[in-house]
């Protein structure tokens, strides 16, 4: 849902990031009432919907560190000079009745890294050099407003994540599924809340998780935003053209590899061990952890600019065997921390009657 709410959010993951999604607002964050007729996680003073995105996001140089987990792979450290990220987002509406609304939105996403004095001669690094990490996806998410109070979410998401091209992609490789479901309670305009579960790849590996939507103004400059724990924010209206936001992102991102050269697993004699296939294919799993500021303007009524800085904290960027069955971790990496920033161009038609999103 750091696509559906972080989209009403598993980065992984844009999420990201995140996951990101149209909200029923118009495109003026002031122009709600407090009327309404029927329940919605959105609350006055959120943003603008988003209709269709632009991200691109940079990271300056930073120390990357990996340790063999098997034997007849070994250490490596370098820097990374490069990692780089654009994500291209739509939303289409394609149902907007009172009582349910579906969105259709599809993604685009490409990473990239670029590592000190390549080649490296190192496998994991050498097989993610200036090599595109895609993500290409659709999702479905239905909104359900039951009554004046209660409203529940439902969103089915999938993925294709990989270094693929289009002449070897491989549905059973590369397909990445991701879903969630919330129900929640409009206690008011300015509050809303929910209580739900995802099972996504926000942690790195697909798994289900809890999950607490909480959507609250306070007055008319203050509010939250958070669909813990992949997202906390706290928001600013500044003006009705210009919104700030400040918190933090958990984002997963989930990548198969396909290796130029096999690497064979050894037993602790050295020798290849006779009961293990040579490794053709890794998954690699990433998370990380980014403490945020963003402030959003109106360029015109219809188009928005997103400025983003931040920090970046990597909890893990490992590679796991997918070639045998039993799914061993090959390489354990870490990132340094390092700061980042991104820029963002979205279109907020007054049409899109959908909500959600991830700031």
């Amino acid at each position: 849902m750091a696509l559906l709410l972080a989209a009403a959010s598993a980065q992984a993951q844009i999420m990201p990031p995140g996951q990101v999604y149209p909200r029923p607002l118009p495109a003026q964050p002031d122009s709600a009432t407090d009327e309404q007729e029927f329940a919605t996680p959105s609350v006055v003073g959120m943003g603008p919907s988003k209709g269709l995105i632009f991200h691109y996001e940079r990271m300056p140089r930073f120390r990357a560190e990996s340790n063999a987990q098997v034997v007849g792979l070994r250490d490596y450290t370098t820097d990374a000079e490069k990692n780089a990220r654009l994500i291209i987002k739509g939303y289409i509406p394609m149902l907007n009745n009172p009582h349910l609304k579906m969105i259709l939105g599809v993604n685009y996403e490409r990473e990239e890294f670029q590592f000190r004095s390549p080649p490296t001669e190192y496998e994991l690094y050498d097989n993610i050099e200036n090599k595109g990490l895609k993500t290409l996806g659709a999702q479905l998410a239905v909104i359900r407003p039951i009554n004046e109070v209660n409203w529940y979410i439902f969103r089915a998401k999938g993925e294709l994540s990989g270094d693929y091209t289009s002449s070897e992609l491989s549905l059973r490789d590369y397909l990445r599924v991701s879903s969630e479901f919330l129900y929640g309670w409009k206690r008011s305009p300015s509050f809303s809340w929910g209580v739900g579960v995802q099972l996504g790849y926000t942690f790195g590996r697909q798994s289900i998780y809890p999950a607490v939507l909480y959507n609250r103004t306070f007055n008319p400059r203050f509010g939250i935003e958070a669909l813990f724990p992949a997202r906390v924010t706290v928001r600013y209206n500044g003006s009705p053209k210009s919104i700030f936001y400040a918190g933090y992102s958990v984002d997963g991102f989930n990548y198969i590899i396909k290796l130029r050269t096999p690497l064979s697993r050894r037993n602790g004699d050295g020798q290849p061990d006779p009961n293990t296939r040579a490794l053709r294919t890794l998954e690699l799993r990433e998370t990380e952890v980014k403490f945020r500021g963003r402030w959003e303007r109106a360029i015109f009524d219809f188009l928005w600019l997103g400025a983003e800085a931040g920090y970046r904290y990597n909890y893990a960027f490992d590679a796991f065997d997918r070639t045998n069955s039993d799914r061993l971790k090959i390489i354990d990496s870490r990132f340094a921390g390092a700061p980042y920033g991104s820029l963002e161009l979205f279109i907020t038609p007054a049409i899109v009657k959908a909500f959600g999103r991830q700031p």
